[in-house]
């Protein structure tokens, strides 16, 4: 263990694994702050970090059965020239239960129906929402474990490195749901976001593989966009807040 601390590769392992679980998690965590969205405002940091946390013992957890891994890489049958194994039935089970749960909430937003709803389904459904996010975590787990083996060959700088980053998440998850709740069109977009993830875990699953670099880059673009905007619209909505307030004689304007 003290030969790891003093060793400059070992250090500069875990920083680079601890940044790409950090990554990794930026679909976990908008999955999870749209999903404890439903809860009553007094449950959602509950939920949250049982959420992070599950998914830290879930990471960990897999690392300990490194072989069980490994095992999941090899083919169990074909399909149209295709051979999947443990880990492709679970990406694609992954991917199919993201799209499910991602298009629903999209039409639960554009219906309407959320918030006539919410007050007689959400609350009774802590346990559920926790059951789906982990359920969740088994597969962006499933997918950041076996990025780790491929990268790093001690476990303490892996589990280290797993720590660090859900540490992180947790600090920060609580700011990211609170900013997807309050703005609308940013949570579409994180639903989106989830949508095209779900389809890169099937498409992943069929070994089709797509860089997520390419998904993040356009995502943060999106982001930048709508940030624009809600900058746009604040601009633009002072005058309009000044003049019906001043119209109506309540104070004197400035000069």
């Amino acid at each position: 263990m003290i030969d790891l601390l003093t060793d400059p590769q070992a250090w500069i392992a875990f920083a680079t694994l601890a940044a790409l679980e950090l990554v990794l998690g930026i679909d976990n965590v908008i999955f999870i702050s749209i999903l404890v969205d439903r809860l009553p405002a007094g449950q959602r940091e509950r939920a949250r970090r049982i959420g992070l946390l599950g998914a830290m013992f879930m990471r960990i957890g897999l690392l300990l059965v490194l072989a069980w891994i490994i095992g999941l890489t090899a083919p169990l049958f074909t399909v149209l020239g295709e051979e999947i194994s443990g880990r492709d039935l679970i990406l694609i089970a992954g991917g199919v239960f993201l799209l499910w749960k991602s298009t629903r909430e999209i039409h639960q937003l554009l219906e309407g129906a959320e918030e006539n709803s919410a007050a007689v389904t959400v609350r009774a459904s802590f346990g559920t929402l926790i059951m789906q996010i982990m359920l969740i975590d088994l597969v962006f787990s499933l997918d950041s474990i076996i990025t780790a083996v491929g990268m790093v060959k001690d476990v303490a700088v892996m589990v280290a490195a797993i720590v660090v980053s859900v540490a992180l998440m947790m600090a920060f998850a609580g700011a990211i749901g609170r900013f997807i709740s309050a703005h609308p069109t940013i949570k579409m977009l994180a639903l989106s976001f989830l949508v095209v993830i779900g389809v890169l875990l099937i498409a992943q699953g069929f070994d089709h593989e797509v860089p997520k670099g390419y998904v993040y880059f356009a995502m943060a673009f999106a982001v930048c966009v709508e940030m624009l905007n809600i900058r746009m619209r604040r601009v633009m909505a002072k005058p309009v807040q000044l003049h019906a307030r001043y119209g109506r004689g309540e104070d004197q304007a400035p000069d």
